[in-house]
């Protein structure tokens, strides 16, 4: 991996070039608790998009994987995520670049969609849908959980699988409870409504988490819902009718 300074804090980060094609550059920016291996290696996004002709980039989180890790909730807004995305951009000399997030990275891709619109061709939204504006979806406990004694019970179902997920990825979790506190800003109906940027919202119907795909789809000028069938937040991602309605979307965009 390589790594450059985002304004002061260290961020990791692959490049890989396209398999031919146009070579358009593609940002994706992984969800809580994991990183851009277990979000878009593992999951064959980078070897999909790179052989669909596209510039893959993929960062690891402030926090997460082989970034450099904060404990103070402040510093892991949805914003200053966000910036270090800008910021990569800008170390890599890219203009505009599509941007895919998935989960927490959906929600930091609509912050950029948002504030920073002049440097996306587009903006596609996984495993989040109308809970980035209704603010419900995880629930409370992760940060707890993930800061307990090792063995201790966790108050609920998700932070227990979140506590697991943290431990396989063998995450710092002192810097992901600082996260899970300072990253879930919402946005609001109105401030969605000035997403002017083509837009994808894709969602597993199965997933108890994310909120309404079509939902959310409908308050953004021009986006559409992409419905992942029997898949839930989980396995969603990895799916391949994501990836093929992905590069259909990303085909289609001007």
């Amino acid at each position: 991996m390589q790594t450059f300074d985002s304004d002061g804090v260290a961020i990791a980060f692959i490049d890989v070039p396209a398999v031919g094609g146009s070579g358009d550059p593609i940002l994706l920016i992984h969800g809580f608790a994991s990183n851009h291996a277990v979000n878009w290696v593992n999951t064959l996004w980078v070897k999909t998009l790179a052989q669909a002709g596209y510039r893959v980039i993929a960062l690891d989180n402030r926090g997460h994987g082989e970034s450099q890790k904060l404990y103070d909730p402040a510093l892991y807004s949805s914003e200053a995520m966000a910036g270090d995305a800008v910021r990569l951009l800008d170390h890599l000399g890219i203009a505009r670049a599509d941007v895919m997030g998935y989960s927490m990275g959906a929600r930091i891709t609509a912050h950029l969609a948002l504030d920073h619109a002049g440097r996306l061709r587009s903006a596609l939204l996984g495993g989040l849908g109308m809970h980035l504006v209704e603010g419900r979806g995880l629930p409370g406990g992760i940060a707890e959980a993930l800061e307990a004694p090792a063995g201790t019970p966790a108050p609920n179902p998700t932070a227990q699988a979140f506590r697991i997920f943290a431990e396989q990825t063998k995450s710092d979790l002192r810097a992901l409870a600082a996260c899970m506190r300072g990253s879930r800003q919402t946005l609001s109906r109105a401030e969605v409504a000035q997403i002017a940027l083509p837009t994808l919202v894709s969602v597993g119907t199965l997933d108890t988490v994310a909120g309404s795909a079509s939902g959310l789809a409908a308050l953004i000028p021009n986006a559409r819902a992409l419905e992942i069938q029997d898949r839930d937040h989980s396995s969603a991602v990895g799916a391949k009718a994501h990836r093929d309605g992905v590069l259909a979307f990303l085909a289609a965009r001007p």
